[in-house]
């Protein structure tokens, strides 16, 4: 084998593994499979480079491979030739890092597997099979608020976030995750975004927020999102990529604390109400499609609920889309519409049972 030859499959395979690795994040493949190619990319070089310099059998320049990148250091078959401590050299200084880097994704992807197995967790990472479920994108103080809002709804949902702690210390909880950029077009593929009914966003980065709003609604143009903004900018730039509704907690919260001040019995008020179901006050909304079929189609007086039930209808939404705050006792409820109900939660679940007794 000319020498020529030799730095030329040195070069590709180096030039390949380099490739691969800066291609990593856009193509997301998988890790562990990548870093079996380098480990072998690595030995086969090794290999070739002692069959040449040192006219080594197969078994003999394997031999010396492997004692050379895993740094194990036995005897030598033979003492080298000048070539070959020259390649030895080359050899050591290209796959020390590139080996280590091999080994521990490999290792952690066998170790963590038996975690996740002993845990549970496997079972509870996938979202593929959900449908009209709800994707919470980051798990921090809002996305931890946001899970307890839905739970309390009994709304499934399933959270993904790229922090390996954050996954590991509510693997005892009873709520799907996976570990995982919600960037990624295969991640929120993962969480079932083609099935899911909404898409909240609440990670601390707007620029992050905007990625993962054009993405799930190129993935889905029917879904509903949910975003977390830090400024009035970002607001603008997340309604123009196609987010349905933007929260700004930092305003939200600044404008809680002033009315605190000025409208303090309103707020008192408002806080007896919920909209959890876990007040003995809810705010809830009922579709015409979740009424009973003696409710449809039939004026609020004819539905005469607080007679029948106790709750209170407080508002409207007709099929355009517009609010009527406190309707009249003659609106008609008709597909598309949507009441908005004040009461207890037995009493607001009620009225959602498929028959109501007079």
């Amino acid at each position: 084998m000319e020498s020529s030859s030799l730095f030329t499959i040195i070069a590709y395979l180096f030039q390949k593994s380099t490739s691969i690795l800066k291609n990593k994040k856009k193509k997301r493949i998988n890790k562990v499979g990548w870093a079996a190619i380098l480990l072998l990319g690595i030995t086969t070089i090794g290999v070739i480079g002692f069959m040449y310099f040192e006219n080594d059998t197969f078994l003999d320049a394997l031999y010396l491979t492997t004692i050379t990148i895993s740094t194990v250091g036995f005897g030598l078959p033979h003492e080298l030739t000048s070539g070959g401590k020259v390649f030895t050299i080359f050899l050591i200084l290209f796959s020390f890092g590139n080996y280590a880097y091999a080994i521990s994704i490999i290792t952690s992807h066998l170790v963590q597997g038996q975690i996740y197995n002993v845990l549970g967790i496997k079972s509870k990472r996938k979202g593929k099979n959900m449908k009209d479920h709800v994707i919470i994108c980051g798990f921090g103080r809002n996305g931890q608020k946001v899970s307890l809002e839905l739970k309390a709804r009994s709304q499934d949902f399933i959270v993904i976030d790229q922090n390996h702690e954050v996954v590991m210390n509510y693997a005892e909880e009873p709520i799907k995750f996976i570990e995982g950029d919600a960037t990624e077009d295969e991640i929120l593929e993962e969480a079932g975004i083609q099935n899911a009914k909404a898409i909240i966003t609440t990670m601390p980065a707007d620029a992050d927020n905007l990625f993962v709003v054009l993405t799930a609604r190129s993935l889905n143009p029917n879904i509903v999102i949910v975003s977390r903004s830090s400024n009035e900018s970002a607001e603008r730039k997340l309604h123009v990529a196609g987010v349905d509704h933007v929260v700004m907690p930092e305003s939200v919260g600044g404008a809680h604390m002033a009315k605190l001040v000025t409208r303090t019995d309103v707020l008192e008020f408002l806080d007896h109400l919920s909209i959890t179901g876990v007040s003995e006050t809810n705010l809830d909304v009922i579709d015409y499609h979740e009424l009973p079929a003696e409710f449809r189609n039939k004026s609020i007086m004819e539905m005469a609920v607080r007679k029948i039930v106790g709750a209170n209808i407080v508002g409207f939404k007709t099929p355009d889309h517009e609010f009527i705050i406190n309707p009249s006792p003659e609106t008609i409820i008709t597909p598309d519409s949507k009441i908005f109900i004040l009461g207890t939660p037995d009493q607001i679940s009620k009225i959602r049972v498929h028959k109501v007794k007079k």
